[in-house]
């Protein structure tokens, strides 16, 4: 296999070299590529796609905000890891709802930066130890929930392992978009808008347990 291909993008050169040390730690994850700001990311993404990026939410030009839309729109096979500076919830559930796929703070050290870069790579969420009490609390709020059919636990499950919705499908032995309106329907019983924000809510709400997201 392939190294692990990375996007890194920070609009402070220091920064982006310390983050690009501590990733050259590890021979399964090269940095192809990095960007000052927003609008270089993007265009970097449209010329070579990596299996990562890296972000920053504060940068001149587009925001980790509307850069994670922007990708997940056009390149969502395109996995993305936000580290930052910043832990308010307001950041943290604006990222999530834009598609962010991992959340991890600039305090991490490299074992931790490249577990991050790993385990979304594999298909899975991650989110800073720091963070997830703040979204477990956020979300306790949400209200009462839809329950969601044994099909539907079922097709959670799969992503809470990090299935992509071809695996799923096969494993349960239903179509690619069968496994999509599943999600779909999950989606709108949880009240959430991406992959990791479903798994965390199911996580909250006692629907899967840690044991589910292990591979």
């Amino acid at each position: 296999m392939h190294p692990i291909h990375v996007l890194l993008v920070d609009d402070h050169a220091v920064v982006r070299k310390g983050i690009r040390d501590f990733l050259a730690e590890d021979p399964e994850i090269r940095v192809i590529a990095e960007a000052a700001d927003g609008g270089e990311a993007w265009a970097l993404l449209t010329r070579q796609q990596p299996d990562v990026a890296v972000l920053d939410i504060r940068m001149p030009g587009l925001s980790g905000i509307e850069l994670t839309k922007r990708i997940k729109a056009h390149y969502p096979q395109v996995r993305v890891l936000i580290l930052t500076a910043y832990d308010d919830e307001p950041y943290v559930f604006a990222l999530l709802r834009a598609g962010a796929d991992g959340y991890i703070l600039k305090t991490a050290d490299s074992g931790e930066l490249i577990r991050a870069v790993k385990t979304v790579a594999a298909g899975k969420a991650v989110l800073d130890a720091e963070i997830a009490p703040k979204v477990i609390a956020g979300l306790t709020g949400a209200g009462s929930l839809e329950p969601l059919s044994d099909r539907e636990l079922d097709v959670l499950r799969g992503v809470a392992k990090g299935w992509t919705n071809r695996e799923i499908g096969q494993r349960l032995g239903i179509s690619d978009r069968t496994v999509q309106g599943h999600l779909a329907n999950i989606f709108g019983k949880l009240h959430v808008a991406s992959r990791t924000e479903a798994v965390t809510v199911a996580l909250q709400q006692g629907l899967i347990t840690l044991e589910d997201t292990q591979p």
